[in-house]
């Protein structure tokens, strides 16, 4: 996919504060956090959304929630809690096309986050 923001920081093109870099994903900070530990992780290979997902594709999913579970056990942010989100489409929030988890935790006792 040409001019996908994502695939270029998987390529190493762009610079991003990547946090893990696995065979299947790459976890790096999101440049607008949500919660005081905001990560993203994205596939390697571009798929444009949950929605655009084939059935080859699925498998995806598990490595993505392996990746995020892994980087939530060595930060620490497993001990107090954290939230995976997938947006699809416009309407659900996503802004980039291509796939990609968002791993959000961090909170203290005083800012708990917002239920769902």
């Amino acid at each position: 996919m040409t001019n996908c923001i994502f695939c270029s920081i998987v390529k190493g093109e762009r610079q991003a504060d990547i946090v893990a870099s696995k065979e299947e994903c790459v976890a790096f900070k999101d440049i607008q956090p949500k919660a005081p530990f905001h990560i993203l992780v994205v596939p390697r290979k571009h798929v444009a959304s949950v929605a655009e997902m084939e059935d080859g594709d699925a498998p995806l999913i598990g490595q993505l929630i392996r990746c995020a579970k892994v980087i939530a056990e060595e930060s620490g942010i497993d001990k107090t809690g954290y939230k995976l989100v997938f947006n699809v489409g416009r309407g659900g929030g996503q802004i980039i096309d291509h796939i990609h988890l968002h791993l959000l935790g961090g909170w203290n006792n005083n800012e708990p986050p917002a239920n769902i």
